[in-house]
C-alpha cells in the first residue's frame, strides 16, 4: 500500500491531460483537414524544434513531465535542446551533432518499435 502512497497522482494526471491534448490536436487536424498524417508529425516535430529552441516547451516539460516529452513534439523539442547544449560545448560543430547526440535513444525505439508495427499492420490511405 505504501507504494501507491507515494505516486505523485496530480503530476500523472497533468502528464495524462497534457499529452491527452497534443494527442487530440493532432486527431481534429487528421480528422477536419486534408493533411496527411506524415504531414501532421513533420508539423509537430518543427513546432517542437522551434518553441524547444527559444526555451518555451521547458515550461510545458516542467508542467507535464513525460505528457509533454513523449509525444512528437518532445521529440522535437529533445533535438534543439540537444543541439543547444552540443553547440555551446562544441561549437558549430554542435550544430550536426548535438540533436541526434541526444535523442539517439528516441531514434532506435522509433525505427525498431515502427518497423515491428509495419510487419503486423495494414496500412490505409486517405481519402482525398
Amino acid at each position: 500500500m505504501e507504494f501507491f502512497n507515494s505516486i505523485d497522482w496530480v503530476q500523472i494526471l497533468k502528464c495524462f491531460v497534457v499529452g491527452g491534448l497534443i494527442c487530440v490536436v493532432g486527431q481534429i487536424l487528421i480528422d477536419k483537414t486534408k493533411l496527411t498524417p506524415a504531414r501532421i508529425l513533420v508539423t509537430f516535430l518543427t513546432l517542437g524544434v522551434i518553441l524547444g529552441g527559444l526555451g518555451v516547451y521547458q515550461y510545458l516539460v516542467d508542467f507535464a513531465g513525460a505528457g509533454a516529452t513523449v509525444p512528437i513534439t518532445g521529440f522535437g523539442y529533445n533535438l534543439a535542446k540537444g543541439t543547444i547544449e552540443a553547440v555551446k560545448s562544441n561549437g558549430l560543430l554542435g550544430v550536426f551533432t548535438g540533436g541526434l547526440k541526444a535523442s539517439s535513444g528516441g531514434i532506435a525505439a522509433a525505427v525498431f518499435f515502427g518497423y515491428i508495427a509495419s510487419l503486423i499492420s495494414k496500412p490505409k490511405m486517405k481519402k482525398q
